[in-house]
């Protein structure tokens, strides 16, 4: 199965554990530098995203060797290139215009809209365009970059100040070097939209052949109204009312049509307003990102045992039948640990009180010694994860805030560099 995704995605070793317990063998295809040989050691094919022909021929050469019957994207960014490249070998997946769509705010907004979902007013400016005189200056705005994934350069404006200074605020961003680098065409680009006002939820699932299943629906239960949108907790399942929950998945299913995805993973994103109005904010063709995948778990129909959500994922790329796994019945939540300031990580304490919290079940902390630390809208990281289970989703939510509450991180003010001579 081949697996796309960049060198340090977080889920390349949950793929790889999977695969091996199933007798798959994976092929990577990943950014690295071409002109290295395999630094890692796992013969992966090297690709730039944004070079689709020349990547895809690289993935062709290496399936002439070493056929391939399935293919995945692990991250954003390597979407596009897994459905060019699944469309070469003939392979069941999202179809290309899909793919863009789901990695481009403004197509994605165009084509919902089209379809006839509920859709805030949008507008498409340029990095160092003037305020759109379409929107009324009272009305708050959401701005957001077109190109960048999550809550990344997310900023709520409530009038005209705010306004430029969020557009300010994510021209520099963009800016950057390294997101530049990325040479996604979509650097310039700033998606404005009408704030919605309600509550965010998180829907994971799998398209087969066009039909959804859905694997979990998630609560977020803590407030996103911005000045920034920074995603916390996750909790399954979900505790919203039948009815809405219906509402979200016959949503997704109908969004997933309209962008024109059809056959592999989904992650979705949502807003329900009091009313009970479903807004849809995104549907990615990937899996949850990150550690995060590590808060489902599913019955082995065979045997009873636990198996991964990558394992479930594999099985379904190779065409096998996934009707019968279901997700545990314990409720699970994840909390993905904010940066609180821009700083140097110095370490962290309190993991043994807060491993202790009853129902905590694992705690992951991804930020490394030394690391230069910074918050959203900017950030585009965690300190680490904290996963618990409970009887009820209330218990799991309540063991990661008690387990957070333990831990305290050092975070030392930045070296200054001094422009004297």
């Amino acid at each position: 199965m081949l697996v796309l995704s960049h060198t340090t995605g977080y889920q390349l070793r949950a793929f790889n554990d999977a695969a091996e317990a199933l007798g798959v063998e994976l092929v990577f295809a990943t950014d690295r530098c071409h002109r290295l040989d395999d630094p890692w050691q796992d013969r992966a094919v090297a690709v730039r995203f944004f070079d689709v022909e020349h990547s895809v021929e690289a993935i062709v050469r290496r399936a002439r060797e070493l056929p391939i019957h399935g293919v995945i994207a692990v991250g954003d960014r390597p979407v596009v290139l897994a459905a060019h490249a699944a469309d070469a070998l003939g392979i069941r997946w999202h179809s290309v215009p899909g793919a863009q769509a789901s990695t481009d705010k403004r197509r994605s907004r165009a084509a919902l809209a089209a379809a006839g979902l509920p859709s805030p007013r949008f507008e498409r400016i340029g990095i160092g365009d003037p305020r759109p005189s379409s929107f009324d200056s009272r009305t708050p705005l959401v701005l957001k970059p077109v190109g960048l994934s999550g809550s990344r350069g997310v900023i709520r404006a409530n009038n005209p100040s705010e306004f430029d200074q969020a557009a300010a605020r994510i021209g520099a961003l963009l800016a950057r070097p390294q997101i530049r680098a990325a040479r996604a065409g979509l650097e310039d680009e700033i998606l404005i939209e009408e704030y919605i006002d309600g509550r965010e939820f998180a829907l994971e699932g799998v398209l087969t052949e066009g039909r959804l299943r859905t694997f979990a629906i998630f609560d977020k239960p803590d407030p996103l109204e911005g000045p920034f949108f920074e995603e916390t907790i996750y909790v399954t399942p979900s505790r919203a009312p039948a009815a809405i929950q219906a509402g979200i998945e016959e949503h997704v299913g109908l969004a997933a049509q309209a962008l024109g995805l059809y056959h592999g993973p989904i992650h979705a994103e949502c807003r329900v307003t009091q009313a009970g109005k479903i807004y849809l904010l995104e549907v990615a063709a990937r899996p949850i990102g990150g550690l995060c995948s590590r808060v489902l778990s599913f019955v082995d129909p065979a045997d009873g045992t636990a198996v991964s959500l990558e394992r479930v994922l594999i099985r379904h790329a190779l065409g096998q039948s996934i009707e019968d796994y279901a997700r545990e019945a314990q409720a699970a939540a994840v909390m993905m640990i904010p940066i609180p300031r821009h700083g140097l990580y110095r370490g962290v304490s309190g993991e043994e009180s807060a491993q202790a919290v009853p129902g905590v079940t694992e705690i992951r902390i991804t930020a490394k010694i030394g690391q230069v630390l910074e918050p959203l809208p900017e950030a585009g990281s965690y300190l680490g994860f904290l996963f618990a289970k409970g009887p009820r989703p209330e218990d799991a939510e309540s063991a990661v805030r008690a387990a957070h509450g333990h831990l305290a991180f050092q975070i030392s003010a930045p070296i200054a560099l001094s422009t004297e001579h």
